[in-house]
């Protein structure tokens, strides 16, 4: 069964293009290090709830739209191996290619499957 790395972030709203070229630019190296398939989701029908929501995971602002995103990878195995060459891959330097949104707000975590439907 496949392994899910989940991202939620809140980007300035006025940086949509900004942030469509960065995962344009990055999402391809999750692919040449063995992922199957990244999305990439621009909040369209987010509600705001009482007691929490997505604006609230990353203190989005007013001014910032949520983008909920996805990377499918074959395995466990295939993502740690994946991640941890990322982590030396100049191409994911920030310094190199900077985030269009506050990355210290992003929420992330890796998920095993327990349904999965075709």
């Amino acid at each position: 069964m496949s392994y899910i790395d989940g991202f939620v972030l809140a980007v300035p709203t006025a940086n949509k293009q900004s942030f469509i070229d960065h995962a344009r630019s990055m999402d391809p190296v999750f692919l040449e290090l063995g992922a199957t398939r990244v999305v990439e989701c621009w909040a369209d029908d987010v509600p705001h709830g009482k007691t929490t929501d997505f604006y609230g995971a990353v203190k989005a602002k007013d001014d910032e739209t949520v983008v909920f995103s996805w990377v499918e990878w074959p395995d466990k195995a295939t993502r740690d191996s994946g991640m941890a060459r990322m982590m030396d891959d100049p191409r994911m330097d920030p310094t190199n290619n900077p985030m269009p949104f506050d990355g210290q707000r992003m929420i992330f975590g890796g998920f095993t499957p327990i349904v999965e439907l075709p």
